[in-house]
């Protein structure tokens, strides 16, 4: 034990009796031979014969890092306390200034400059001011990593000209020490490098900051620097956004609400729907209980709906924390939730009733734009108000006299939702049926823009013919409606194709059934079937169909025969957790219903319990009953 217990303390002891040479001989490059190397009694100092005495521990880990901090001057006592921009620029006279007090001074003068909103061109004209810039330029290897951060950020915030010389040496000293550069010094430079990126040389150097952010990305450590690359950075880069939306899974339960929202609206900006992502993100939401910001809450529910993402607690958070706000929301606030909500497709209706009531209150305070998104929102969700005559009113009154200033588009999608809300009058349909105002709208420069706003416009004709009767017209011409509703055509969907098959298979006779029919109206019907008054299939083209662009038959329908109008109905044509159709699925069954049909809806949650083609068969069958009933028992 005692021989043990002595070995443990000569471990300890023995290197106080070592002579360990200065560290600058340790240092010294070595230009000695092995021999001489071994006959040298400065180096054979230091080593200890005893096999039991160890010698010191001279890993890297055990070294200490001397940094030299130079010593505080009178300059950068005087940089601290000068409260002006005079007394900035005064610094320098008599005295000597280094190149990194220079890139000091420029920092906090470009700063006073924006705080106190003076006239850049007097500042940057002042021959001061380009001294302290010829100082920098002079000794720019001598400046700090962090003051020449900011000092480019300074040059790019008082518009400093791109091709100014001092500009540019700084451009060039940063794309030199990249790789030098801390990852906290390089995630600085990336957040703003890349909103002032103009000339070519700017965007290689965005392109290099780019690639080094790539390669370093193992060095992000905290969630705020994954917020601010993704928003950045993540744009730009396919491969970072990827890397960084695994930091952010990593680091979710550390983001900060105001993180949370950058993250989100990173992904929904750049169309990213990370599921793994959301979810983490929802979860640590609903764990912790901040004070969040009116903005949080609304961008929230913006990049939750853009990226269709449901997540129903989220969304009960949301709302619940906006409806005591209500009140105190600013006009272009409520405008925002409003919309917010409906690209969610979430109607909660105590929300909603508070918003229609800000905007009762509050509508001659409000613009033209403003309204009309707030119209259109409450057009998406198929949401009435309570104060529907009153709401309608004030809204009429206000828009009526700007209603031909209006933008075209915004005109049509004004109208449009106004048809959805069953609040249209003559004086807005006359606005946009006229011959000169659609052809305005056909000569867009988008043709995606073009059809989207001419099946409006078929719609819109629609609804003045079905269900404005005191509109006497102009309406669109025929040859309009005949090419437009052919835009209306694409692929059906899956619960489309299998309606239509069940249909082909419980008639057969392929005169007595209609698939995929484009209507005058701008809808499509999944299936059209006609029946006598004892419920048989009558073959459809002998008979008169005016839904029709160019009809077959002229024969009217008999006395008690009935027009059936099957569609399918998907998971998107309803608001979120709810069995309520959107605004324009509503508008469509009730065009349908006015030209004569009965309707049949075919939802999705019933037909995908449906397993075997005989269930689905005998489903369009009992439907097709249930329809013919209720239309009987009206």
């Amino acid at each position: 034990m005692a021989a043990r217990l002595l070995r443990r303390c000569t471990r300890h002891l023995g290197t106080s009796f070592l002579t360990v040479p200065a560290p600058a001989t340790v240092l010294t490059p070595c230009r000695r031979s092995t021999t001489e190397l071994y006959q040298s009694p400065v180096l054979l100092a230091g080593v200890h014969t005893s096999a039991r005495c160890h010698p010191p521990d001279l890993s890297p880990a055990a070294e200490q890092t001397f940094t030299h901090v130079p010593e505080r001057t009178k300059v950068d006592e005087l940089i601290e306390s000068a409260s002006s921009t005079e007394e900035l620029l005064q610094i320098p006279s008599g005295r000597n200034v280094t190149g990194n007090q220079a890139a000091a001074l420029l920092v906090r003068v470009c700063r006073q400059v924006v705080e106190q909103k003076l006239e850049t061109q007097d500042v940057t004209g002042d021959r001061r001011f380009q001294h302290l810039l010829n100082t920098v330029d002079s000794q720019i290897s001598a400046v700090w990593n962090g003051n020449l951060i900011s000092l480019l950020r300074s040059l790019f915030v008082i518009r400093l000209d791109a091709n100014n010389h001092v500009l540019r040496s700084v451009e060039n000293e940063v794309h030199w020490r990249l790789r030098r550069l801390t990852f906290k010094n390089l995630t600085s430079l990336a957040d703003y490098y890349g909103s002032y990126a103009r000339t070519d040389g700017q965007k290689v150097l965005l392109s290099d900051i780019i690639k080094n952010v790539e390669l370093r990305w193992t060095e992000v450590a905290d969630a705020k620097t994954v917020a601010k690359l993704m928003t950045k950075l993540g744009p730009l880069s396919d491969a970072l956004m990827d890397r960084l939306e695994d930091k952010g899974l990593e680091l979710a339960e550390y983001f900060t609400p105001d993180d949370t929202r950058k993250v989100a609206l990173a992904l929904a900006i750049q169309n990213r729907r990370s599921i793994p992502l959301l979810r983490a993100l929802s979860y640590h939401f609903m764990q912790k209980h901040f004070d969040l910001k009116t903005g949080v809450l609304i961008d929230m529910a913006f990049a939750y709906g853009k990226l269709n993402f449901q997540q129903t607690q989220v969304f009960q958070r949301l709302a619940a924390e906006l409806l005591p706000r209500v009140p105190e929301l600013s006009p272009i606030d409520v405008m925002r939730c409003t919309k917010s909500f409906a690209y969610l497709k979430w109607l909660n209706l105590p929300l909603f009733e508070a918003l229609a009531q800000y905007v009762l209150e509050h509508c001659d305070k409000m613009t033209d734009v403003q309204l009309c998104n707030i119209i259109m929102a409450f057009a998406r969700l198929n949401y009435q108000p309570t104060t529907g005559k009153a709401f309608y009113t004030k809204i009429h009154e206000k828009l009526n006299s700007t209603l031909m200033e209006m933008e075209p588009f915004l005109l049509v999608d004004l109208v449009w939702s106004l048809c959805i809300l069953q609040e249209v009058n003559p004086f807005y349909l006359n606005q946009v049926l006229k011959p000169h105002f659609f052809q305005t709208i056909t000569e867009g420069t988008k043709p995606q823009k073009v059809e989207n706003y001419k099946l409006k416009l078929v719609h819109i004709n629609a609804a003045a013919q079905l269900e404005c009767s005191d509109y006497s017209g102009p309406f669109l011409p025929s040859h309009c409606l005949d090419s437009w509703t052919s835009l209306v055509r694409k692929k059906p969907s899956q619960l489309g194709s299998g309606v239509r098959e069940a249909l082909q298979t419980a008639l057969g006779d392929q005169e007595k059934y209609r698939c995929g029919v484009d209507t005058v109206y701008g809808w499509v019907i999944d299936g059209e079937v006609v029946i006598d008054s004892e419920n048989k299939p009558l073959a459809l083209q002998e008979y008169a169909a005016s839904h029709i662009p160019q009809p077959e038959g002229t024969k009217p329908l008999p006395f008690g025969a009935k027009r059936l109008a099957f569609v399918a109905r998907e998971f998107p044509n309803y608001n979120s957790r709810s069995r309520d159709l959107l605004g324009r699925f509503a508008m469509a069954r009730r065009h349908l219903q006015a030209a004569g049909f009965l309707v049949v809806d075919v939802p999705y949650y019933d037909w995908l319990e449906l397993k075997s083609e005989w269930q689905k068969v005998a489903y369009l069958k009992d439907k097709m009953s249930k329809a013919v009933a209720e239309e009987m028992a009206r």
